[in-house]
């Protein structure tokens, strides 16, 4: 069964994440790798509990999105501006194709798993889930720390390398785009960036302020190079509202991830869910923010657009995140179920899907809501 496990801190683990660009292994002067501590599961509970409900519930948003698109009601509920309807519409139509996305589930190893959400635009934590934690594990294996056998659900990796030729032309150059902050969204474009490089294509990364749009309504970079296709680490809302916003639909530029994302990457997915399939094992009840009566207390309060836990509060318990200005759009509001407790600590689980394929799991601990100061700890399938 699911349990948390220590083992001795390797001395080095900073310089070894440095020496492979995690940069972002240390945040506000508190390390964000737990390097000292790991979950342990079985076989059975990856691939029954985590990884077939990821497959559902991902099937599933697939026909929520080819309910919206054909309902325009769906995407005014969503606060989808109307602009961008017809557009989001003919990406799906098109079958405009996707990268990547990662469920949050509560799993405590009894009973299935719960969606808290699905981060299906701008998921952060790649480069730890794909790579780093399976290095800990190479070393962890090496040290004789964890017995012969010991595995990982860990080919995020692979299967983004591999994914590139499904979503991108290798004949034209790819952009990366994100905000240059220099730590988590810089870094986890450049990975993804390096992921294509590995794939076979010529890349370019810009700091997405740089952007601007030509006489012609082409997008450019800083350097004047038209942008034919790009992988943008930004919100769907936050594209739609820039300056150059208003030119997204008439563009012939390739978004990656596609238009049609912003259906997913919308907290209401969580109340168009439950609506589709009531009663289903891995979800929780959620409506949208003027139905809530039907939830009673406590519950969960979203907002539609919404980061890292800001914004998010527990109606009844008298938690609540910081604020970050997120909600005008409106909420959703989903039944309350706490982060298991495993001796204090309240993980998170990430289940990684490319394509339309589960592929890996990341885990992160935190307070009673998840945000951006929550530690990454590495998991383990222990052998049999």
């Amino acid at each position: 069964m699911m349990e948390r496990i220590t083992l001795p801190e390797r001395s080095d683990w900073r310089e070894r994440a440095d020496a492979v660009g995690f940069i972002h292994h240390t945040f506000s002067g508190a390390p964000y790798w737990e390097d000292a501590a790991a979950y342990a599961f079985s076989l059975r509970e990856i691939e029954e509990d985590l990884e077939d409900p990821a497959e559902r519930l991902h099937a599933m948003c697939l026909e929520v999105v080819d309910h919206a698109v054909s309902t325009p009601s769906v995407m005014d509920r969503l606060a989808i501006p109307e602009r961008f309807h017809d557009w989001i519409r003919q990406s799906w139509q098109d079958r405009a194709p996707h990268l990547y996305g990662r469920f949050d589930f509560r799993y405590d190893g009894e009973g299935p798993a719960k969606l808290y959400e699905y981060n299906a635009d701008t998921p952060t934590s790649v480069f730890e889930a794909a790579a780093f934690q399976w290095m800990w594990l190479e070393d962890r294996l090496a040290r004789g720390d964890v017995p012969e056998g010991t595995d990982q659900f860990t080919s995020l990796h692979e299967a983004l390398v591999a994914r590139w030729d499904a979503v991108a032309d290798r004949g034209r150059l790819l952009h990366f785009l994100s905000v240059d902050d220099g730590f988590e969204d810089r870094a986890t474009t450049l990975y993804l960036e390096d992921t294509a490089r590995q794939a076979g294509f010529d890349t370019r990364y810009t700091d997405i302020r740089e952007v601007g749009v030509d006489l012609a309504g082409r997008y450019a970079d800083e350097g004047s190079l038209l942008i034919e296709q790009a992988f943008k680490l930004y919100p769907w809302e936050f594209m739609h509202r820039e300056p150059f916003g208003a030119d997204l639909p008439d563009s012939d530029t390739q978004w990656i991830e596609p238009p049609w994302k912003a259906i997913l990457s919308n907290k209401g997915l969580l109340a168009l869910l439950w609506e589709g399939w009531p009663d289903h094992e891995n979800l929780l009840p959620a409506y949208f923010g003027a139905e809530h009566e039907a939830l009673g207390d406590p519950y969960v309060r979203k907002p539609l657009y919404g980061r890292e836990g800001a914004d998010i509060s527990v109606i009844g318990e008298g938690i609540s995140a910081p604020s970050q200005g997120y909600g005008k759009e409106g909420w959703v509001c989903q039944a309350y179920a706490p982060l298991p407790d495993f001796g204090g600590h309240r993980p998170v689980l990430g289940v990684w899907v490319v394509g339309d394929a589960p592929c890996a799991l990341g885990i992160r601990e935190g307070g009673a809501i998840t945000d951006d100061e929550a530690m990454f700890l590495p998991h383990v399938i222990t052998p049999a």
